[in-house]
């Protein structure tokens, strides 16, 4: 049985996921498997998977038929993982050559840890590091604040900070066993959601202080109804857990759920889904009777589309930076 088990879920990214492959292939750590679970891409993948299976013994290609959805995706490559250590990172990523060997350490090392995490560059698409954007990442998420050893706080670390990230982090399998790894109605925010539930279940983690793994930062992440599919699992995500007995975690889960129902109204009144955008924003504001920002979403509703247009435009120009751009910089 090979020592870790190594998942690359991907879906059309022929030209980004060799980036992917190859990083596992380079690590300083041989004792693993590579499983890269297909949601039914229809781009080249098939051809170029073929090629690496043939090429090393230790790469598993699953490839469903048809589309089964992101996280129906995961948990197929989880099922087939045999390791007794366990890592899913994106088909748009990289893991740096020492990553294995650094958090199989940590792991055989500390028994009693259950998970060890780090911290990761932010690349482009010509794979160029931005350490000025990787640091400003790093602050934003609270990742600056943590230092190398067990997690105090982990709830509130993974719940509150958001600091940790999935595709960083190696898991013994056992653990993610005992929580049913993904949850299949999640697309997005189920990183999160599973350390969350990790967490709640008493798990130990373990932070490395080290960028181990590149995060790629890229146009196929900015778009619309990408961000309105993120924001509409993420209420599901807060709506799922209840801190009825911790009044500062669900003080902080109320206010995003407030947050993320105000930003999922005004993406659908951008993108001219007007009667869900003003049934969520007209809610929102039986609660905020004051938020102008819901009141300039209502107020663009009811303008004709050209107009409504140029004002998102001049909106957008003279906003700081979104919380949308903040979450595609590496955490979600």
């Amino acid at each position: 049985m090979p020592k870790v088990s190594v998942c690359i879920p991907t879906y059309n990214r022929q030209t980004l996921l060799p980036f992917a492959v190859d990083s596992v292939l380079k690590q300083s750590f041989q004792d693993w498997q590579l499983i890269v679970c297909d949601d039914g891409s229809s781009d080249e993948t098939p051809t170029l998977m073929q090629a690496y299976e043939q090429q090393d013994d230790r790469i598993r290609y699953l490839r469903h038929p048809q589309n089964i959805g992101k996280s129906n995706n995961m948990r197929s490559g989880f099922d087939a993982a045999e390791g007794d250590y366990f890592i899913k990172f994106d088909d748009d990523d990289r893991l740096t050559p020492e990553f294995l060997t650094q958090m199989v350490a940590i792991l055989d090392n500390h028994p009693q840890v259950d998970f060890v995490s780090c911290d990761h560059w932010l690349i482009d698409e010509t794979n160029q590091r931005d350490g000025a954007a990787t640091q400003e990442n790093s602050r934003y998420w609270g990742r600056d604040s943590l230092s190398t050893g067990i997690i105090e706080n982990l709830l509130e670390v993974v719940f509150i900070q958001q600091s940790l990230q999935v595709g960083t982090t190696l898991f013994r399998k056992p653990a993610l066993d005992a929580v049913g790894f993904m949850r299949a109605d999640l697309q997005n925010c189920e990183d999160n959601d599973l350390l969350v539930r990790l967490a709640l279940a008493g798990n130990v983690g373990y932070y490395l202080d080290d960028c181990l793994m590149e995060y790629r930062v890229h146009a196929e992440q900015q778009n619309l109804q990408r961000d309105i599919r993120y924001l509409e699992d993420k209420l599901k995500y807060l709506e799922y857990f209840d801190f009825h007995d911790r009044a500062s975690l669900e003080q902080n889960r109320q206010q995003r759920l407030q947050d993320t129902r105000l930003l999922l109204g005004l993406r659908y009144i951008e993108a001219n889904q007007l009667h869900q955008g003003r049934e969520i924003l007209q809610e929102y504001r039986q609660q905020d009777t004051s938020n102008r920002k819901a009141i300039f979403g209502l107020t663009l509703s009811y303008l004709p589309a050209a107009v409504r247009g140029k004002l998102w435009n001049l909106a957008r120009r003279l906003t700081p930076r979104s919380y949308m751009e903040q979450m595609r910089q590496g955490n979600s």
